[in-house]
């Protein structure tokens, strides 16, 4: 397993991991099914609802994965700097750094 010093050396190796669009697009739509999930239980108090948004963002992402990019996620292999990765990416997308 490659070992990365910080979160700047992995970043790049993770946009590698995603060279197909529709596995960009599938990680945006489960990164604001998250968001839509976890609004959601604090708006309504109903908590029982977050155990969706996991299943939400993992899943939209492993499809990607699995099915578009044929490679296993960098989750995996690296799961703290993979799910800041998530993150980054999706502001990048939205600050129009990461095109769709």
């Amino acid at each position: 397993m490659t070992r990365f010093a910080n979160f700047r050396a992995f970043y790049p190796y993770y946009l590698s991991e995603h060279a197909d669009r529709m596995c960009w697009r599938l990680h945006f739509a489960g990164s604001t099914l998250v968001l839509a999930v976890v609004v959601f239980a604090l708006a309504t108090g109903r908590w029982g609802w977050l155990w969706l948004a996991p299943v939400a963002g993992y899943g939209c992402a492993w499809i990607g994965h699995f099915v578009f990019e044929r490679n296993r996620p960098a989750t995996f292999r690296h799961p703290f700097y993979s799910l800041a990765g998530d993150w980054m990416m999706y502001l990048d997308i939205l600050r129009g750094r990461v095109r769709l």
